[in-house]
């Protein structure tokens, strides 16, 4: 335990790693929680539909002002703001803020926020994180034509003058990229989660933050000494002198190994006894190919194509995703990029494709079940993947969501039509261009063995084989607690579909949360793994702890996990595994402050 106390403590979501200490600058970014209702007449619907377009019109404005000031510092995350600006004008909002003003006959600021509560509903519902995650940007939009309705201007934070750590309920992206790195020593929210825009654009700028805190903008005052630890998602409010040179060691200590890290992440990932794994990156979009190659990821082996479909009112043309896909295959050459054909459900689609009626979306009509039924959309995707594996020759497809051979024969039957149809018209395409699929239903692994006759590699995904298998929705709070990685039935799965990948002479991937997880590379190593796909950010990482360790104690190591009956007990054996084995690696990423005293009163 470090020494010394604090008045409070605060855990939240580690967004960014990393440790700030310094003065706290707390922004305003309060909500506009009271909003006024009141009844039009008829001749008043005309005049508040305008003033509304006024209040769509300023955000526009004020948005493409922003863009205009830091398209030369942030080109990598312009495309941000552009799918804010496109959402000003989507029906999800626009049309739909206008459709009951006109019918209900209410005031705009009423009509504005009913019309982003039906987008929340529908975004609820979405199992994705990833996408899930995307309602915070139609949330953002919204609070800024609100603020233009009721006259409220938010506190900007490009005029800070001094080096503080802001300390706000929450940060638009577009609030994020006008932050002066050089005076944010960190910043912590509220609100927030780990794929938010803001998040990723802070890990861009490696900025230590902490969100998705609830209160620390009403625990922290203005002025008042705080240390963010990003590392592990923790916040330290007015710490004693003793708490405080602990952390001045700490940070000093992280920053030499992130450094090393730095200096190493290129090395390939090969045990001390010889065995190589290839360690890839997972994207959403094109502009993280960047962080791809810096952090020394040997290729992406997920590529998430959703984005291009949620950032229009209608599913992305033929050529806006040939493009994107040849952007990114060009950049990462001569290393492979996996695209993912399209993994969304139709309940995102209701307003494009009409309502679909689903109650539980996650077994609904999604991924390759959508593709299937939906077929332009599906061949439109294939046509622009193919004429860019003609092009750059580092592509493959993975179909998701394969519950079966039948299922994934009909995938392969539109793919060939594809493929000749492209043939007649002389377009080229790579005809030895390999075809694989995610293995995250139980079923699959069921049947891997005849799957993998009809494929050219498995990929594992571990967040919906966890999901699936357990029967758990990781939205629901009332049972997120029980979504376990280490549960013994997913790590049997994970054997049975990697144990027929490799009878079949197949490569054989991990991906999802599962594969960037240090804790669990003992176990994944004694799977004989080809590649494991993570989050850019934790590949060096993962590498670093890959070169110490042994294959053949991997192995054993796997053996004796599989005789355990639970996952708690599966979890305590990797832990203290790991700190004999790898202490230096884990030693300043663990949370060690759990009964730390309190000076000024009771600790969160």
């Amino acid at each position: 335990m470090p020494p010394g106390s604090a008045r409070m403590v605060l855990d939240g979501i580690g967004v960014t790693p990393g440790i700030a200490i310094g003065k706290a600058h707390r922004v305003d970014r309060d909500r506009i929680s009271r909003v006024y209702y009141h009844l039009l007449s008829p001749l008043q619907k005309r005049e508040e539909i305008e003033r509304f377009e006024a209040a769509v019109s300023k955000a526009e404005f004020d948005l493409r002002e922003i863009r205009s000031k830091i398209v030369g510092d942030f080109p990598e995350h312009v495309y941000i703001l552009d799918a804010h600006l496109h959402i000003l004008q989507d029906q999800m909002l626009y049309n739909e803020t206008i459709r009951i003003i006109e019918e209900q006959g209410i005031n705009a600021e009423w009509a504005l926020r009913q019309a982003l509560e039906n987008a929340q509903r529908l975004f609820a519902k979405i199992d994705d994180e990833y996408i899930r995650g995307r309602f915070s940007d139609v949330d953002y939009v919204a609070a800024q034509v609100l603020s233009n309705l009721t006259g409220r201007n938010a506190q900007s934070v490009a005029g800070i003058k001094e080096r503080v750590i802001i300390v706000a309920h929450d940060l638009s992206p577009a609030d994020t990229m006008q932050l002066q790195v050089e005076k944010t020593l960190g910043f912590v929210t509220d609100m927030g989660g780990k794929t938010s825009h803001t998040a990723i654009i802070t890990r861009s700028l490696d900025i230590p933050a902490v969100v998705g805190l609830e209160n620390v903008t009403q625990a922290v005052n203005s002025g008042e000494l705080m240390v963010v630890d990003g590392t592990v998602g923790r916040v330290i409010i007015d710490p004693d002198e003793e708490l405080l040179n602990y952390y001045h060691e700490r940070q000093f200590q992280l920053e030499r190994y992130r450094k090393e890290l730095a200096r190493s992440a290129k090395l390939p990932a090969e045990t001390e006894d010889g065995f190589s794994i290839k360690i890839e990156a997972n994207i959403e979009f094109l502009e993280e190919v960047v962080a791809v190659i810096d952090n020394g990821a040997e290729g992406i082996g997920l590529y998430r194509t959703e984005y291009l479909y949620l950032n229009s009112e209608y599913p992305p043309d033929e050529e806006t995703l040939f493009w994107n896909y040849r952007e990114v295959a060009e950049i990462i050459y001569p290393e492979m990029v996996t695209i993912r054909t399209l993994d969304i459900g139709a309940d995102k689609f209701s307003a494009k494709m009409g309502p679909c009626g689903e109650t539980n979306p996650a077994l609904g009509l999604r991924a390759i079940r959508l593709c299937l039924q939906e077929n332009e959309l599906f061949r439109t995707q294939l046509r622009a993947i193919l004429r860019v594996s003609g092009i750059t020759r580092n592509v493959q497809i993975m179909f998701p969501m394969i519950s079966g051979v039948g299922e994934l024969r009909a995938a392969k039957a539109i793919l060939t039509e594809v493929m000749e149809s492209l043939a007649q018209e002389g377009t080229k395409f790579d005809q030895s261009l390999h075809v694989g699929i995610m293995i995250e239903v139980p079923s699959a692994v069921a049947v891997a063995d005849l799957l993998a006759r009809e494929v050219d590699f498995f990929s594992i995904g571990t967040n919906d084989l966890v999901q699936y298998t357990l029967a758990i929705d990781r939205v629901n709070k009332q049972v997120a607690h029980l979504y376990e990685p280490l549960h013994p039935a997913i790590l049997r799965m994970v054997k049975q579909a990697s144990d027929a990948g490799r009878k079949a002479g197949i490569p054989v991937s991990l991906c999802g949360e599962m594969a960037g997880e240090p804790l669990y590379i003992p176990i994944l190593l004694g799977f004989e793994l080809d590649s494991l796909s993570m989050n850019a950010l934790a590949v060096p990482r993962v590498k670093q702890i890959i070169r110490n360790a042994n294959l053949e104690e991997s192995k054993a190591c796997l053996d004796e996990v599989l005789q355990f009956s639970t996952a708690s007990q599966i979890n305590e054996y990797l832990r203290e595994l790991t700190w004999r084995r790898f202490r230096e690696d884990f030693e300043l990423f663990e949370n060690k402050l759990g009964t730390l005293s309190s000076t000024h009163g009771d600790l969160s």
